[in-house]
């Protein structure tokens, strides 16, 4: 079974750690804090709360550090686009030479967009449609990962319509605990993601059969948020043992997808280690004469992005602000830790007292924070919720009519707005009321 949320009986890091351990963050006396050269305050009050804020640098120098680390075992790295899939993030990894692991069509057609080479882009994801196997075609992407017999058979119905012929990788299932959250974990007996590992060799041997398939190698992806390597060395060896067996009945296998899912930091933890996950890497699979791949996402962008937002009210122990789970729904969901940051330079450094940060939403669980120790914060006060650069803002919605926010993106001292507030009218732009209503009696 995949582990629950991990109990914190330890005392939260304090403001001053939560700034230090993120090097692209700092507070200054007068400008309060800062993202790379910019105070966030002025972006605040520029453009109004709540609002994301990026950092282009910390995404920069993180693929950057990846790439160092996998580079030594000739691993290429595909970003999860589901982690944040705005173009302007996809476009510091295209300039960064990163390729792009994709879940949909959208997100193909977005990588694309971002000036992502086909040939560097992989498409994952258990429920693939038939147009979006025949776009994928189209596109002439570099793997499509099968996830079951049945999509094997539709995308070879779909190629040999096509004329084409489909690179296909099979995402087999390990059966390996990530040791992370239940609702993230993928790589388990009981998750719905991949093939099941005792009859993936049967199925690659069947796929070689097939009109319209060519089957490249093996992937696999077994959680996200994943601090320790023991459970990448344990898929991996599964997954070396598995290249043997297959070659050892004469099929070809030229490729591994290692997939992602390295974690980072939220509260005091440490990163997930990508020297680490090369060394695991090298160890397990570097022998085998395959070409590698990593679909990181979260390690990328998460600490690079904030969502700032301003307090509403204070009423007892809670402090209300005006963004909510419809905004960021990580805490709602996955019972997330995310540090809060006050903006402000004097507020930042005040004396610290337990509250419960919430929002406006009418659901219980519309909470950010409990018991966080945090100074005294007053109506007006802006704050930054730490580390919502993956699974924030694309995981937004319009629920109880919230508009989405806007997008701010910060490279050194320069700043611009790469998604404007949207409007309260488009909420129902799209909508139509039938004639019929009208003409009811009532």
């Amino acid at each position: 079974m995949a582990s629950p949320a991990p109990v914190l009986d330890t005392p939260d890091p304090t403001t001053a750690e939560l700034i230090a351990a993120r090097p692209h963050l700092s507070l200054h006396a007068r400008d309060g804090l800062l993202m790379e050269g910019v105070p966030l305050g002025q972006i605040a009050a520029a453009i109004g709360t709540p609002a994301w804020v990026y950092s282009a640098g910390a995404m920069r120098s993180r693929l950057k550090a990846l790439q160092s680390a996998l580079g030594a075992v000739g691993a290429e790295v595909h970003y999860a686009v589901k982690a944040n899939d705005h173009l302007a993030v996809l476009g510091v990894m295209a300039a960064g030479g990163a390729g792009a692991d994709v879940v949909s069509e959208g997100e193909l057609m977005r990588a694309r967009a971002a000036g992502i080479d086909a040939g560097h882009i992989v498409f994952s994801g258990a429920g693939k449609t038939v147009g979006e196997i025949r776009r994928a075609l189209e596109e002439d992407i570099a793997q499509i990962n099968v996830e079951s017999p049945a999509e094997l058979e539709m995308i070879s119905a779909v190629a040999s319509a096509m004329g084409r012929t489909a690179r296909v990788a099979l995402r087999i299932n390990p059966d390996v605990d990530a040791g992370t959250h239940a609702k993230i974990t993928t790589g388990t007996a009981e998750n719905k993601f991949g093939i099941q590992y005792d009859d993936a060799v049967a199925l690659y041997a069947h796929a070689a059969t097939l009109p319209g398939v060519q089957p490249v190698g093996l992937a696999l992806h077994i959680g996200s948020q994943i601090l320790s390597t023991a459970p990448y060395r344990a898929a991996y060896a599964r997954t070396a043992d598995m290249v043997h067996a297959l070659r050892a009945r004469g099929l070809s296998v030229e490729r591994v997808d290692c997939g992602g899912g390295l974690g980072i930091g939220y509260r005091d933890e440490a990163d997930g280690s990508p020297a680490a996950l090369a060394g695991v890497i090298q160890s397990t699979l570097g022998n085998l004469g395959v070409k590698l791949m990593v679909e990181p996402g979260r390690w990328l962008v998460g600490p690079a992005g904030v969502l700032l937002t301003s307090v509403v009210l204070t009423k007892d122990r809670f402090v209300v602000v005006d963004a909510a789970m419809n905004d960021l729904v990580r805490p709602a969901m996955y019972d997330a830790w995310h540090g809060i940051v006050p903006v402000g330079a004097a507020v930042a450094t005040g004396k610290v007292a337990p509250v419960d940060v919430v929002g406006p939403i009418c659901e219980s669980s519309d909470t950010f924070a409990r018991r966080r120790m945090l100074p005294a914060l007053q109506e007006g006060n802006v704050v930054a919720i730490l580390d919502a650069g993956a699974y924030g803002a694309v995981m937004s919605s319009t629920y109880n009519a919230r508009p989405l926010p806007p997008i701010a993106m910060i490279d050194g001292d320069k700043w611009a707005v790469i998604r404007e507030r949207q409007a309260m009218t488009a909420l129902w732009a799209g909508e139509r009321v039938p004639d019929f209503i009208h003409s009811s009696g009532g």
